[in-house]
């Protein structure tokens, strides 16, 4: 994504390999050797204390053997991008897909609905911002989601107002294309991911643009956000952190924000702390922000030095939302949401997320059927892909046109798909349908082919 999404927020890494380590003395004299020129050899709990960080690292998804076998087999691509190279464990898995993890920044949407409706354009930035920068909450889980099969898409029409529809639209590179809108706004998102492997810890960087178009004046917001940093992948507990800038520019006007998302240090120091500001087109500040991306944001006018104006008091602006206690993959509310067939429309595509067997049997617990299925899934597509170079066919989404824009991104440039507006034609034809139509949505058997008669 532009926005972290992805990605893969978002194929790629956007979320942990696995947590914990058993046996950790031994296992670090037996690999630290690998690790040496490397980053993410040091094994903390950036929540807490050595203590914590050594007892924190006895605990894990794998058995000592399995980890082992791992990390022999990911040694050789230390220093490599490792987006779609390697065939990762169910059981590091969320049951969810990218394509979700997409949606996920929707749950604050009704932000972009406030600065849509903002007559002040430094607090309209405010808002957009503050929007961009609310699922970073979201993106700290350490499971992995799944990778979106080619064609695969993804449905969400029953909150606050919103279509959204995404799609994978490439599988090498791996690349998905996303679309949303309501009264007051749309959005639309390419997003691919670079990832570089460093042992212990993996870099994740979104090549991705992401723009919104607020439609009351019909101005266009761009957004860059900060690369995204998995430490320990191996040993200890995993933690997901981004550091760096995220810039927000309304390409109408001129007018910007820079947020700068401070580096975790060690034992949690200056952990998820957000401070910059609002620019007008002069690259004067307007408007002061700072807040944790893991609890809220605020803002107060400012002068050209980027003092508090007298007289003005910082007000909040964004708070996270109440999460699930305990909740087994760190979910929150609208992620169980995000899984919910309550969120779907009617006559389901039957390629969405929600219908994959692997992502199914996870959410139900059955690992074993959940790695078949994921094995199975993969096979097919494969076969599909031979089945297409063989009869000279190109794979061409239903609901995004590749276009010849080529965008530049601080990481690497990116082909940009265009969202073609058939899916609304789609979904006016089935909501405006008189037929009733009796079939369970969970009986739908999963179908992003483009084949249908291949055999596994």
């Amino acid at each position: 994504m532009g926005s972290p999404e992805n990605n893969q927020s978002k194929g790629g890494f956007f979320a942990a390999m696995t947590s914990g380590l058993s046996m950790f003395s031994n296992a670090m004299h037996r690999s630290v050797n690998g690790l040496l020129g490397y980053e993410g050899v040091e094994v903390i709990n950036p929540e807490g204390g050595k203590e914590d960080a050594e007892e924190e690292a006895q605990r894990g998804r794998w058995k000592q053997e399995e980890r082992d076998s791992y990390w022999k087999m990911m040694q050789k691509y230390i220093g490599s991008d490792v987006t779609s190279m390697v065939t990762l464990p169910v059981l590091i898995f969320e049951p969810m897909t990218m394509l979700q993890k997409m949606a996920e920044l929707m749950e604050y949407a009704h932000l972009l609905d406030e600065a849509d409706k903002c007559e002040d354009p430094y607090m309209r930035m405010a808002y957009a911002s503050s929007w961009a920068m609310s699922v970073y909450f979201a993106y700290q889980r350490t499971w992995k989601p799944f990778n979106p099969i080619l064609g695969e898409t993804y449905e969400m029409v029953s909150h606050d107002g919103i279509t959204f529809i995404s799609e994978q639209v490439s599988h090498h590179p791996p690349m998905s294309a996303g679309h949303a809108e309501n009264e007051h706004f749309t959005y639309d998102v390419t997003s691919k991911l670079r990832t570089k492997f460093l042992g212990n810890s993996l870099d994740v960087y979104p090549i991705g643009r992401t723009r919104v178009t607020l439609k009351r004046d019909g101005v266009v917001l761009d957004l860059v956000p900060p690369p995204t940093k998995v430490n320990n992948l191996i040993f200890g507990r995993t933690w997901v952190d981004s550091a760096g800038e995220m810039i927000m520019t309304n390409l109408t006007t001129g007018d910007k924000v820079v947020l700068y998302f401070q580096p975790c240090g060690w034992f949690g120091a200056n952990r998820y702390e957000v401070d910059g500001y609002v620019y007008n087109a002069a690259e004067e500040p307007k408007i002061l922000m700072t807040g944790k991306w893991s609890e809220s944001m605020s803002y107060q006018p400012c002068d050209s030095e980027g003092e508090p104006l007298p007289g003005t008091e910082l007000k909040e602006i964004w708070r996270v939302a109440e999460t699930p206690p305990n909740d087994k993959f760190q979910f929150t509310y609208f992620a169980h949401k995000l899984n919910s067939f309550d969120t779907a429309p009617k006559k389901l595509l039957p390629s969405d997320s929600r219908l994959r067997p692997d992502r199914w049997a996870l959410e139900k617990g059955d690992l074993s059927k959940a790695g078949a299925s994921k094995s199975s899934l993969e096979e097919r597509q494969r076969a599909e892909k031979r089945n297409r170079e063989a009869k000279g066919d190109q794979f061409a989404p239903k609901w995004f046109d590749v276009t010849e824009e080529i965008a530049p991104t601080p990481w690497g440039d990116l082909e940009i798909y265009h969202f073609n507006g058939k899916y609304m034609e789609h979904r006016n034809a089935v909501d405006s349908s008189d037929a009733v139509d009796t079939v369970d949505v969970q009986s739908i058997e999963f179908n992003p082919w483009q084949y249908a008669n291949l055999s596994e």
